[in-house]
């Protein structure tokens, strides 16, 4: 078995969209970042990587290369998975939390569950995401970002 854990932070901004787990959201203010931003699905990335001894996603996947301007970080979820795969491993469980003040994770919590279970090649039962928020302290408490922790626990594919 391997552990890993992984985090991310964005700055909230005019003019982009929110995507988190893959979920668009309707919201006024979206995340900036060289890709779509999307803290949770990077969180996860990471955490994965980690638990294979892998660099983390800003050495995988480069802010200085216009291949992943913009790009969906779902697509780049997809490669650490297939790294995932190659190397015997498959998803015992993660466990997520997105910390926030607004937008409400909780409405669109099931369809990002869906969504992640999907592209991780597993169940959804094993597939945990939370919200919670900062209680108006720090950048994401004060409305300027939206952050993200993930655990991640892999399996060996042949145990």
């Amino acid at each position: 078995m391997r552990v890993g854990i992984g985090y991310d932070i964005h700055k909230l901004v005019k003019d982009r969209k929110l995507i988190l787990g893959g979920i668009e959201f309707d919201s006024e203010l979206g995340l900036l970042g060289h890709s779509d931003a999307d803290v949770l699905t990077h969180a996860i990335m990471d955490a994965i990587l980690g638990a294979l001894a892998l660099p983390d996603i800003g050495n995988l996947f480069p802010d200085t290369d216009p291949e992943y301007l913009d790009i969906y970080s779902i697509n780049l979820l997809d490669r650490v998975v297939e790294k995932m795969f190659e190397r015997g491993y498959k998803i015992g469980n993660i466990d997520s939390v997105i910390i926030c003040e607004r937008p409400k994770i909780a409405p669109h919590r099931e369809k990002i569950v869906e969504k992640l279970a999907h592209h991780l090649k597993t169940d959804t039962t094993n597939v945990s995401v939370k919200a919670s928020t900062s209680e108006k302290l720090g950048p994401t408490g004060r409305g300027e970002g939206i952050e993200a922790r993930a655990i991640v626990y892999l399996e060996e594919i042949d145990a």
